[in-house]
């Protein structure tokens, strides 16, 4: 018997639970994790409860098989609870947090529950360290996050994607933004696609729902990364992507956003592409109103997951093929 080998009544999908520095002989192929800090929210906190809501409500996915993709990931996921972290200082948090990524991401391939996005900077340098190259991303999102400071601030979770693009993390012309539509110097709104990255704001999707409906999105997104040589793929997802009458319960709520159906369509269309993580932020439950923003989260992770598994022959014979070349990553 390993080390996941139980349920927890508080683990997502009740799936295996485990302690962050527990070791088994047979890691599970995937790993969730919180990652409860909001210390640099702007607006209204409160994401630092975001985990506990969304793990609670995947418990209503019951036997977790998904009716698209046809698998559960259950027998193939431990959640490693809560990271142990400070709380008051974004600088002591990243100290923190990035080496525990680190060892995580060495043996599974790892989900994370926020948090505010400000997370998001210390997960991709971890990522980066795995993979050895700079990552394409993949971003929902109502708010650009590429302001230069915070509010004053070097560093918030308003700044992260200026500074993984500034730091080299990130692959620049593989970085696509989703949903984007707060108000904003134009600056910073086009920062992504000055850099030759790609933009679909929420104006853009607004009435585009089913596969047929995003073919173009998709094709976009797909032949981008295609070009840049298929990188390894990083989904940020914050929750406030969506319309505050999908998800009221986030810090900084803005209406025009897009549907659960949108999201859900561009996460299982996507789902054969080279993704090597994820986290969803910014889930702020004292705001939602009958655990739609919880629900929303946990069915995108979920989903998530799920394609992972569905199409894990492809993703394994493409890390096959990268590590079989003189010079590797």
């Amino acid at each position: 018997m390993t080390d996941f080998a139980f349920r927890s009544e508080h683990s997502f999908l009740k799936a295996a639970s485990a302690a962050p520095t527990a070791r088994a002989e047979q890691p599970p192929r995937f790993g969730l994790a919180g990652v409860a800090y909001d210390g640099a929210v702007t607006n209204r906190p409160g994401a630092r409860f975001g985990p506990r809501e969304i793990r609670l409500a995947s418990h209503m996915l019951c036997d977790a098989i998904h009716p698209h993709f046809d698998v559960s990931p259950i027998d193939h996921l431990a959640d490693f609870g809560d990271l142990p972290l400070p709380n008051t200082s974004l600088a002591a948090l990243r100290a923190a947090l990035e080496p525990q990524a680190r060892e995580l991401m060495a043996s599974q391939h790892m989900v994370w529950l926020g948090g505010d996005h400000s997370i998001t900077l210390s997960l991709l340098r971890a990522a980066r360290a795995q993979v050895g190259q700079p990552l394409g991303v993949l971003h929902f999102d109502a708010h650009c996050d590429t302001w230069t400071d915070h509010f004053g601030e070097p560093s918030g979770h308003g700044t992260w994607v200026y500074e993984a693009i500034e730091e080299g993390l990130v692959d620049p012309q593989a970085f696509v933004q989703v949903g984007i539509r707060s108000a904003g110097q134009r600056e910073a709104r086009d920062f992504v696609q000055q850099r030759g990255g790609i933009i679909h704001t929420a104006r853009s999707l607004r009435g585009l729902e089913s596969p047929n409906q995003l073919a173009a999105v998709l094709a976009s997104m797909k032949a981008r990364w295609a070009e840049r040589g298929s990188p390894p793929l990083y989904l940020s997802l914050d929750i406030d992507c969506l319309d505050p009458a999908f998800a009221p319960g986030t810090g900084t709520p803005e209406p025009g956003g897009l549907t659960t159906n949108q999201v859900l369509t561009l996460l299982e269309e996507l789902a054969d592409q080279n993704f090597v993580g994820m986290d969803c932020v910014e889930v702020a439950p004292a705001y939602d109103h009958a655990d739609l923003t919880s629900n929303a989260a946990a069915n995108f992770v979920w989903t998530y997951l799920c394609g992972r598994l569905a199409h894990a022959d492809v993703a394994r014979d493409r890390h096959a093929k990268i590590n079989a070349t003189p010079t590797g990553r």
